[in-house]
């Protein structure tokens, strides 16, 4: 009874937060404008992390007009309060996609060994379900995408859009020239921090990193998570983006607006508007200047082969007619997938169980000044770049990074977090159950630069079908070596002195399936790493950006789509190569580029 009490509780402060959070905005909601024009400048297809910056910014030319498609409803109230993240998931605020199983590669310990791959479906899409963690990756990612053809996307070039977007809140880091402050995007730290956390910076250093800001000049080291968080609430790029513009005049909002297909000129191939249902109608709206779509790296390929733009044989095999142009969409897709847990026990009360973190004088304190427990970014309270083996420890490129976690997925008793990993009823009782009551913390460690490729391909030729997923995880044994690394890694940082204080341990129960295996051989950890695989949501690269030399290529490097007029990709899809890091920061980096190369287009003229 307690326990349903204090999350009606946390429920209602997210609606209280929700609802005050809104500067222009007295409401705190956005709604759907009266009435839709049959024709606006542009259309933009996906209110998520680079859309909602999109839209924003192209509608500060006043006689443009734009209408923002999406496909859910708004932003969830208990979204806004950042422990509760994994809440989100498997909800109607998320797509619910879910990966193909992959012959024995990956996710061999989930429900029906298919990993799950949350993505949101609201107003500032992802954004408004991730954890929330800002990280923009490494300088050398973005030269690297230079070095390929990608001109005006080096490290260089990009940085003034991470910077325009942000407003840090963290003085010290405002006053480098890598951080901006005054931006619509709220970025800051937790107002809390735990023993853990303490030391986790600590045992970073006793291991020779430094605590740094793995967004500022160097990238290798250990450092308190910075997030997309204001006053300690979530702040979505619909939250920074739309509601503060969303009574400009020349912008039309459109929820639950599922887009079936863009439309596209067979002879002309220039795209002229889009068409998709809402409660039933099916609406055909054109566009004078451009669609821009940016609908995610699953929706975005998914949508452009609906609408006859991909592999030409597996489009007739679908049923998609006309074919408008045989581009690679759904190829090169990648992802950040990690290891779900490594947990480690100890014996004092420092972790965020259930009932330390959800209780009424939590829950009040939060009211007052958001500084407890329920403002961790979904429990993630320090991120980490670290040199395995396979790195050049002379080069600031590291090849894995930790999320470390001050509890471990048994601290809500298996209410949510199991789920939103999908670990199957065995696993649980087996591996979990008896440390229920345990005090843990744990690592997630991630490989940066997997070299596993998958693709998204077309069900069927009906919209509401959802795509096939395969990220093809670990097809290449560099990626599971690495990650194997990784884990030796945790274990060093458990055994310094900072966590031997609190008695830490690893939780030495062989992972089920993997029992034929020696404890703490490479042969064990591939099992375990093949069994607890878990999507960090970092894909990319499924309308992959190049130049005209790139077999991979969908979109240029000013985002245009090859072969199709008046047509531009904007989000994660576009990445040739994942940052190494989280990407939502990337993904709206891109949203503010974007913006700007639309701009020089259509005022060139």
């Amino acid at each position: 009874m307690l326990l349903e009490f204090t999350m009606t509780m946390t429920t209602l402060l997210g609606k209280y937060f929700f609802l005050r959070d809104s500067a222009n905005n007295p409401e705190g909601v956005v709604r759907d404008s009266r009435g839709l024009w049959t024709e606006y400048d542009f259309i933009i297809i996906g209110a998520g992390s680079a859309g909602a910056v999109v839209a924003n910014r192209l509608t500060e030319i006043a006689e443009w007009n734009v209408l923002l498609l999406e496909a859910g409803g708004d932003e969830s109230f208990l979204g806004q309060v950042p422990a509760m993240a994994a809440d989100l998931q498997l909800t109607e605020r998320d797509w619910q996609y879910q990966t193909e199983t992959m012959d024995g590669q990956a996710c061999l310990g989930l429900e029906n060994k298919r990993c799950l791959w949350p993505r949101g479906k609201m107003m500032g899409g992802t954004s408004s379900l991730n954890y929330m963690l800002y990280v923009r990756g490494n300088r050398r990612d973005y030269d690297h995408w230079a070095s390929l053809g990608n001109v005006g996307w080096s490290y260089d070039e990009v940085l003034p859009y991470f910077i325009k977007s942000e407003d840090n809140q963290n003085p010290t880091l405002a006053k480098t020239k890598y951080h901006g402050t005054g931006g619509y995007l709220t970025v800051s730290e937790s107002q809390y921090h735990s023993p853990l956390g303490d030391a986790f910076i600590q045992g970073g250093l006793e291991m020779g990193y430094k605590n740094r800001d793995g967004n500022g000049k160097y990238q290798t080291g250990f450092m308190f998570a910075q997030g997309t968080i204001r006053k300690g609430h979530r702040c979505s790029t619909s939250k920074a983006f739309i509601r503060p513009i969303r009574k400009r005049k020349n912008l039309h909002i459109s929820m639950n607006s599922h887009v079936m297909k863009i439309l596209i000129n067979p002879v002309t191939k220039q795209a002229y508007g889009v068409q998709f249902i809402k409660r039933g109608r099916i609406y055909q709206i054109h566009a004078r200047k451009e669609v821009i779509l940016s609908a995610g790296d699953t929706a975005s390929p998914h949508l452009l082969m609906l609408s006859g733009i991909g592999p030409a044989d597996h489009l007739q095999e679908k049923g998609i007619y006309p074919i408008l142009a045989n581009l690679p969409v759904g190829q090169n897709l990648h992802d950040h997938v990690a290891l779900g847990e490594i947990i480690f026990l100890i014996d004092q009360p420092y972790s965020l169980k259930e009932e330390r973190v959800r209780n009424i004088p939590t829950i009040l304190n939060y009211t007052a000044w958001g500084g407890t427990p329920l403002s961790m970014l979904g429990g993630v309270e320090g991120l980490a770049w670290l040199n395995t083996k396979y790195a050049d420890p002379t080069d600031d490129w590291p090849d894995v990074q930790f999320h470390f976690i001050g509890s471990c997925v048994t601290a809500d008793r298996g209410r949510s977090v199991r789920y939103s990993h999908g670990v199957s009823d065995a696993v649980w009782e087996k591996y979990y159950s008896p440390i229920m009551e345990r005090d843990c913390w744990s690592i997630m460690p991630v490989t940066l630069r997997p070299k596993s490729r998958g693709y998204i391909r077309l069900n069927s030729a009906d919209p509401f079908d959802k795509p096939i997923i395969n990220p093809n995880y670990y097809d290449d044994p560099y990626d599971v070596k690495v990650t194997i690394e990784g884990i030796k890694l945790a274990l060093q940082l458990s055994q310094t002195s900072a966590f031997r204080k609190m008695n830490s341990k690893f939780y030495a129960m062989p992972f089920p399936g993997c029992e034929g295996y020696r404890m703490g051989t490479d042969a064990y950890w591939e099992c375990w790493v093949r069994s607890y695989s878990v999507t960090l949501a970092h894909t990319a690269g499924t309308c992959q950006m190049g130049p005209d030399s790139d077999p991979l290529a969908v979109v240029d490097p000013l985002l245009r789509v090859r072969g199709i007029k008046n047509l531009r990709v904007a989000d994660s899809s576009i990445m040739p190569f994942v940052p190494s890091g989280n990407t939502n920061a990337a993904a709206i980096m891109i949203g503010e580029k974007a913006s700007d190369l639309i701009k020089h287009t259509w005022l060139a003229q």
